[in-house]
């Protein structure tokens, strides 16, 4: 800082004022501090020191402190309506006092970088480029790395251009920009214009700050400059100050830069007649030096001594960098000052061996990873773990991917770096306002026993963080963020976290609410929870570097894709939205073109990928992870198709024709012939699969069966064939439910029910049976999970009112006073069952698309029907009252109201409404109407049925039209995603139909419960190929067989699948030979 001028200096807390005796030695009307005499307070203007004489003036000695009364805010004239603050202060003010007051009190953010302008003083005009340089530069270098910007704080030269530079910028800033440029001027007090008007002597303050160090990188940047500074360049660089010279500007920036760039292969010898071990320099350097003195300061007396200081400031060279403003662009200028920073570094020896690490904070901020590269990460610096562990943590938490795969490349292992407690305190820095932020605080505020307060999560209803934390996010663990993932994720995996929480084998949420623990150790599955935490804040770029990291590619992106989407619909920012749905799309299309590269390379290995389960991702499949995600476009995909078919044709050839599996349902017998082909293709591929992920133990035997048992088993079990019995038991079981309602309902007990009856109601107690297996008794989830998943289903929706319906009417039929009621329920329950066969030609290519179409158009009858209502609501209620002034039947009123308004939609107008007819209203049937009105009736009519024939009709209409073009067009992708669900459930399913399902749940039971056998469908579709396993394994050769060349066939590819197979089943193998 420049020293004061004036007599009168401030601290932040006092101010000097000089009490130097002005006697005779005094220069004139002025004080030795160069302060007018009429400035002085009384103290120094009394000869109180009487013939004591004082030769030079010293502020520590002839100076006195008082509290400072020279502080607020101004607003400068010309400039935006944002008020400034200022402060007077003492040469010998602290820093850190200084720096502590300007974050703390003025609020100002905390700098990178402090680039301190010197030079340019006076009313020397400015060169042009130099001006753009200090605009498109400095200003926008210190905006986008947060530096501040030091000028002497004079309205001339240099500093004036640094001020006009930093007032446009904020006039064209938005006022909403978070990266403001701070620029700060320190000028004398003596120099400041109407000084006094900044002086309220009535008011002062003492304000206490804590002092510390600063540790923030400098950097001073020359611009002219007189011959004066020389000094000042020549201490700072004895301190490795680094310096920016602008070679050009003029004055000493001119000097430095023709000294450095002319003379640097100049010899440094070592001087004999010093001991000191210093090294000075040569005659011949030190003659050149003088040359450019008198060239460019000729004016100057001392030029010795110029000379000098240039020599010490060219032995500290490696400290200067020369930047040729005339020739370079601006708009790199922040790759300049790091570079300068980066090259002066280089000089330093740290006590901790690691100069860089300012450097790189500075390069991490700035988000300049090719600088980083290039000067940093260039192979000459060896990088440890400890110094690259916090420039990581800021990388990710500024969202700055590029550094961190640059930081994982060069020395920082991910399992050191990623714990459990650095994970936690990663979803502690997540945003306020954010829909994760809002979920993670009400999962807190759960934890904490207070969730009454908080309602359901809404996008709609902030709940802002201090009405439900002391300290925002500050009490956030690994439990809140299991709770967030278990709400996205839903039950298609497994608990997040709950290993490292301590909470596996904890069935009870509430109780595992007060028991958790965080545990410090390293995470399991580092990459794939960064992946999660990247995604949850929809850092796209993040994101996808961790999903390349994390493995799994398939699955990981079908996760990102089912938790970016769910974030959507609790988003309220229709942008965000807009972005984590067209993110979620981006990591569909990645699953989809990994999967397809992998169904090119090996199509088992394909499968298996499909079927796997994932022990990162809580145990769950690529398709049971793709159907929660809505993957439409995943599922179209041909692999995931053939897959499909080959699990619903089951060991039949997947081109048999339906008329074959019906003459083989009614007759059994053909089974046993060559009308139906079993295929051996699918087989190989089933077990190819199998054998390279070893989904199957070596040491599981199959069971042996005969020909006749295992052909049987291979018709009945396969879904295509429990799907065909249930479509031909379902129509004849509404056959059966007709002819009881039309022809064969009897009256109550005891004349009734019929024999007829009683079937139908054990028929519907076998449907109620399956549907409670499928419940309860399906899967691996736990009882609420299980019932969550049934709920959601809409069909299954559809079935529990169907059953619920039919409980209903049999009671009701049952009594006398009911039994009319009971019949109309049974009648409405008719219909549910009836709409259900809509599910089952799903399976149809032509029919299952209709079926969604059909489904959308539902919603836009809503809306239809909404508009409708309006129309509806106001002709009927205009047209009552214009015809009948009074009418006391409620009922004729609402017919009057809305039904006969709406039969006018379809042309049934009955124009006798809008005449007298006398007879009607003297025997009572009609009011009287209302005669002199009819004319408006007919007005309102024509402009009604204008609106709703016209308008309304023709609207739903354009929507429907829509709505069919829409899904049309991806007819094939929603099919084949609606298929997936079909074959899921029927592949669940026994193989018989109710009522003979039945017998089938008294043999699980009987296998399940008294034999212990254990399912072979309890993970999904992996432990369906079991059996696909065990069947070949019974066909296959033995060894001698094989080794003989006993056995032949006609394709190579089999041949190798079954040497493979012989020699990972070795016991299978030989018990079948």
């Amino acid at each position: 800082m420049s020293p004061c001028l004036l007599c009168d200096a401030t601290n932040d807390d006092v101010f000097l004022t000089c009490n130097y005796p002005l006697t005779s030695r005094s220069n004139g009307a002025l004080c030795q501090c160069g302060g007018a005499r009429d400035a002085h307070a009384s103290v120094a203007l009394g000869d109180y020191f009487s013939t004591a004489i004082v030769n030079h003036w010293d502020s520590a000695q002839h100076s006195s402190e008082y509290p400072t009364d020279a502080f607020g805010e101004l607003q400068f004239a010309g400039a935006s309506k944002r008020h400034s603050y200022f402060l007077r202060l003492s040469w010998d003010t602290p820093p850190s006092m200084v720096y502590t007051l300007m974050t703390a009190h003025w609020g100002l953010p905390a700098p990178n970088l402090v680039v301190s302008v010197v030079g340019g003083e006076g009313r020397t005009k400015v060169k042009t480029w130099v001006r753009e340089v200090l605009r498109q530069g400095l200003v926008k270098a210190s905006q986008s790395t947060g530096a501040w910007i030091l000028t002497a704080g004079m309205r001339e030269g240099v500093g004036r251009c640094v001020g006009e530079a930093v007032r446009d910028h904020a006039t064209a800033a938005s006022s909403i920009s978070l990266s403001k440029v701070v620029a700060l001027g320190i000028a004398p007090w003596g120099l400041v214009h109407n000084r006094q008007q900044l002086v309220n002597p009535q008011v002062v303050q003492t304000l206490t700050y804590c002092s510390g160090s600063i540790d923030i990188p400098v950097l001073c940047m020359l611009v002219s400059g007189k011959a004066s500074m020389l000094e000042r360049v020549d201490l700072s660089l004895k301190n490795s100050m680094p310096w920016l010279v602008l070679a050009g500007s003029g004055g000493l920036a001119d000097f430095l830069s023709d000294v450095l760039d002319n003379l640097s292969t100049a010899q440094v010898v070592q001087s004999s007649s010093e001991g000191d071990g210093e090294a000075s320099p040569s005659v011949d350097l030190k003659d050149r030096v003088a040359e450019r003195v008198k060239k460019h300061f000729p004016s100057e007396a001392e030029s010795e001594k110029l000379v000098e200081r240039a020599l010490s400031i060219y032995q500290n060279r490696d400290f200067i960098t020369i930047y040729h403003g005339e020739h370079e662009a601006p708009n790199d200028f922040d790759t300049v000052l790091l570079k300068a920073l980066v090259g002066a570094s280089k000089q330093r020896v740290s006590v901790d061996q690691s100069p860089y690490n300012e450097e790189l904070k500075l390069a991490v901020t700035w988000n300049r990873v090719d600088i980083a590269k290039s000067e940093l990460f260039n192979g000459d610096i060896h990088w440890r773990y400890e110094d690259l562990e916090d420039p990581m943590t800021d990388a990710l938490i500024n969202d700055k991917p590029q550094f961190v795969r640059l930081f994982t490349e060069n020395g920082l292992n991910i399992l050191d770096y990623l714990t459990y407690r650095r994970l936690e305190s990663l979803y502690r820095s997540v945003a306020d306002g954010t829909v994760l932020f809002q979920l993670l605080q009400r999962r807190l505020v759960e934890r904490l026993g207070t969730a009454a307060t908080v309602p359901t999560p809404n996008p709609q209803d902030k709940v802002a963080s201090e009405n439900v934390l002391s300290g925002p996010g500050s009490e956030i663990s690994l439990f809140e963020v299991a709770g967030v993932l278990e709400l996205l994720m839903g039950d298609v995996c497994q608990p997040f976290y709950y290993d490292a929480l301590g909470l596996e084998q904890i069935s009870s949420k509430r109780r595992a609410l007060r028991v958790f623990l965080t545990f410090l150790s390293r995470c399991l599955y580092p990459w794939a929870s960064l992946f999660i935490w990247a995604v949850l804040q929809n850092r796209s770029d993040m994101a996808t570097f961790f999903w390349e990291m994390a493995g799994e590619s398939v699955l990981s992106a079908l996760s990102g894709c089912k938790m970016l989407r769910e974030l959507s619909k609790l988003e309220g920012e229709t942008e965000t939205k807009l972005s984590m749905k067209e993110l979620a799309q981006r990591f569909e299309n990645l699953a989809h073109d990994v999967f397809s590269s992998c169904y090119r390379s090996n199509e088992s290995r394909s499968f298996t990928l499909l079927i796997r389960k994932s022990p990162v991702w809580g145990g769950t499949t690529c398709l049971q992870m793709g159907t929660g995600a809505d993957a439409r476009l995943f599922f179209s995909h041909d692999g995931v198709q053939s897959l499909l078919s080959q699990i619903w044709w089951g060991d039949m050839e997947r081109n048999t024709e339906v008329w074959k599996l019906l003459l083989t349902f009614f007759c059994p017998v053909l089974c046993y012939t060559n009308l139906i082909s079993f295929s051996i293709e699918s087989m190989f591929l089933c077990v190819d699969s199998l054998i390279m992920c070893h989904c199957i133990p070596h040491s599981r035997r199959p069971p042996k069966r005969p020909f006749i048992v295992s052909r049987w088993r291979q018709f009945w079990f396969a879904p295509v064939t429990s799907f065909l019995g249930n479509v031909l038991m379902f129509f004849l079981f509404l056959l059966l439910f007709a002819y009881v309602l039309l022809v064969d309902f009897k009256p109550p007990p005891p004349s009734g029910p019929a024999i007829t009856e009683y079937v139908l109601y054990f028929w519907v107690f076998t449907i109620v049976c399956e549907e409670i297996r499928e419940t309860f008794f399906l899967g691996t989830m736990t009882l609420r999970q299980r019932i969550r998943v049934y709920i959601q289903d809409v069909w299954n929706k559809c079935d529990l009112i169907a059953v619920t319906l039919f409980i209903i009417g049999v009671i009701c039929r049952m009594f006398k006073w009911s039994h009319g009621f009971g019949r109309e329920v049974l009648c409405v329950d008719y219909m549910v069952f009836t709409l259900r066969l809509i599910h089952i030609f799903a399976i149809h290519k032509q029919l299952g698309p209709k079926i969604i179409i059909v489904g959308k158009m539902m919603k836009d009858i809503f809306f239809f029907l909404f508009f409708l209502g309006v129309w509806l609501m106001a002709y009927g209620v205009a047209n009552q009252a214009l015809l009948y002034s009074y009418d006391p039947s409620l009922d004729r009123i609402f017919r009057r109201v809305f039904y006969r308004p709406y039969l006018h939609i379809f042309g049934q107008i009955p124009v006798e409404e809008m005449d007298e007819n006398v007879t009607l209203i003297e025997n009572g049937e009609e009011p009287c109407r209302v005669l002199y009105s009819n004319w408006l009736v007919v007005i309102l009519l024509v402009v009604y049925l204008l609106v709703t024939n016209i308008l309304l009709i023709n609207l739903l209409i354009a929507m429907f039209s829509n709505t069919f073009s829409e899904v049309q067009a991806n007819s094939d992708i929603y099919w084949k995603f609606q298929r997936y669900n079909l074959i899921v459930q029927y592949h669940s399913r026994p193989s018989l139909a109710p009522p003979f399902i039945i017998l089938s749940h008294i043999n699980l039971f009987i296998k399940r419960n008294i034999r212990k056998v254990p399912s072979i469908k309890i993970h999904h579709f992996g432990q369906y190929l079991n059996r696909i396993l065990i069947s070949v394994i019974k066909s296959l050769p033995n060894a001698h067989q094989m080794q003989s060349g006993m056995f032949k066939t006609k394709n190579a590819a089999h041949l190798k699948c079954l040497q493979r197979l012989l020699n990972a089943f070795p016991l299978m193998a030989a018990n079948n030979s």
